[in-house]
């Protein structure tokens, strides 16, 4: 069982004090997300998810390339065969990115907490929670930063912890975009002070890709992650 509450507070703390470790890289990618704001929007329109992340999915799932699912980075003209398995096939990029965000785990297109807390949690989930259970940061947001060092599920149920993710994660991404345009702004970025906690023990977990975790995400987040008023 994931203590969000836990893991909210650690990754604000990690944006807080986050660096860029690539640079060079990042404000590459960062253009390229940027220069393809209106087909992101497009699909925000359709779905509420905010037109940045749509985009640093995008380039984590497949690096930016259009003719590949913003679900799992299989192509959309063709039944996809990872996980999620079974979507398509579909019309255009922007179809099978609605249909991802609608239909599939965790599916994002429900959640009404666009705050930064809401952002990093539903980033993490999208990739899937085994490195919150081990308390390490996930190379899927924190790669390309200082925050993160080595470590990365190199298939599913295999953790290797001496492997460095090569590609940028989300926050790298998303911090050099936001440089290249200020409009991209999140809320809440103050880190709440932490409660006293009984101590918790996460259980392991076997597949940390996408795929159900059950009903009690969708209530614990409706409990913890409300928009403020």
């Amino acid at each position: 069982m994931t203590d969000f509450n836990a893991l909210t507070r650690a990754n604000l703390s990690r944006w807080q004090n986050a660096k860029l470790t690539r640079k060079t890289l990042s404000d590459k990618v960062a253009t390229a997300l940027v220069s393809a704001k209106k087909r992101y929007q497009a699909v925000e329109a359709k779905t509420g998810v905010p037109w940045a992340v749509i985009a640093v999915i995008h380039e984590r799932e497949s690096s930016q390339n259009w003719g590949r699912s913003l679900a799992q980075g299989d192509p959309w003209n063709k039944v996809s065969v990872h996980v999620p398995a079974g979507r398509g096939p579909f019309n255009s990029w922007e179809d099978a990115a609605i249909d991802a965000l609608l239909n599939c785990h965790p599916y994002l297109a429900k959640r009404k907490d666009w705050s930064l807390a809401g952002v990093l949690i539903a980033l993490e989930m999208y990739n899937g929670l085994g490195y919150a259970s081990k308390g390490i940061p996930s190379p899927y947001l924190w790669a390309g930063t200082n925050q993160y060092k080595s470590g990365k599920y190199v298939a599913d149920g295999r953790f290797d912890p001496s492997h460095v993710d090569q590609q940028l994660g989300c926050v790298a991404m998303l911090l050099a975009m936001m440089a290249v345009d200020p409009t991209i702004t999140f809320t809440g970025a103050k880190v709440a002070p932490s409660p006293p906690q009984a101590p918790h023990k996460a259980p392991s977990v076997a597949n940390p890709s996408k795929g159900s975790i059950g009903a009690f995400i969708a209530n614990v987040f409706n409990a913890i992650f409300k928009r403020k008023s």
